[in-house]
């Protein structure tokens, strides 16, 4: 049979497969389903890239097994000791920890829940809403991060003090529930991943404002959501500059307690590595739990775009 007996579409398919005189085109399509396979030098970059970030958590653990006068030798140890549970247990009890995590705990996951929603609210708002002035919010809201968070903690310090939240949690809350970076992100998502017919097609049903966001929106953003969500409770958790001033060691954060380990005239490094083990295993367990589901959600989204 030849090209020209055949349909129009089967007449494409044929001549996309042949390609040309030398079957080119027939050999690119059979080459698209195979699986790329790394080869030596790709596992040996990637090991070293491994060894390297890993390198300042492997020092924590070593340095937090040891005690204060080995660190100070020439050469350093490069192994695990034989302190490691009893430079913990003194980390715990110096820094107050277990009130510290609890603290943590609480306010990481209350900023991440508030930037994740008012964040996705605000995005879905300056990607698929018109209104007026919205394209001078938006550079208004991306201005903001442009200001050094520096200038900030006076004024906003006087402003928690007229409120009575001196050495509260909520006086760490309230200042970060909203983003304009997370704004920003989820903006510039939505308008990729939210095709306008979705909502124009939920409005046509009769769905409320409410619905298309519950059942639109948010199935569609839930990918940056989760990569927001991440971002945001690792630099909520990791935070010093704002809690170390509204805050006091009877009522402190991980990283507030934390600082309390470098006090003394000789500070006990292989307790404040010890400390900073403690402080750091929550992050990698949540990442060890959730991280599939994240990088899942990120495929997911990427595949969709």
């Amino acid at each position: 049979m030849t090209t020209s007996e055949l349909t129009p579409p089967q007449a494409k398919v044929d001549a996309a497969g042949k390609g040309g005189p030398d079957g080119t085109g027939r050999r690119r399509l059979l080459g698209a389903g195979k699986q790329l396979h790394a080869g030596p030098v790709t596992y040996i970059v990637l090991a070293v890239f491994a060894l390297v970030s890993l390198a300042p958590l492997l020092w924590t653990v070593v340095a937090a097994s040891r005690t204060n006068q080995r660190l100070s030798e020439t050469p350093p140890p490069l192994w695990v000791g034989g302190n490691l549970f009893k430079n913990l247990e003194t980390a715990w009890e110096e820094a107050g920890l277990g009130t510290a995590m609890l603290n943590s705990t609480i306010v990481a996951s209350t900023i991440t829940v508030g930037t994740v929603l008012f964040s996705t609210l605000a995005g879905f708002a300056f990607a698929k809403l018109r209104f007026k002035f919205s394209n001078v919010l938006l550079l208004l809201t991306i201005g903001t991060m442009m200001i050094p968070p520096q200038l900030a903690v006076v004024p906003l310090y006087l402003w928690m003090s007229e409120l009575g939240w001196s050495n509260q949690l909520q006086t760490v809350v309230l200042p970060t529930l909203v983003s304009a970076f997370g704004t920003f992100f989820m903006r510039q998502y939505l308008v990729q991943a939210l095709p306008s017919e979705l909502i124009e097609a939920a409005r046509v049903d009769g769905a409320s404002s409410l619905r298309v966001v519950w059942h639109v929106v948010f199935p569609a953003a839930r990918p940056a959501m989760a990569v927001l969500g991440l971002l945001t409770f690792v630099m909520a958790w990791n935070d010093f500059l704002w809690p170390i001033i509204a805050l006091n060691q009877q009522n402190p954060t991980v990283q507030v307690a934390l600082n309390s380990l470098g006090t003394g005239y000789v500070p006990d490094q292989a307790v404040i590595m010890a400390g900073a083990l403690l402080g750091t295993l929550p992050l990698l367990i949540a990442f060890l739990l959730f991280g599939r589901q994240i990088v899942g959600g990120i495929m997911q989204g990427a595949i969709k775009g």
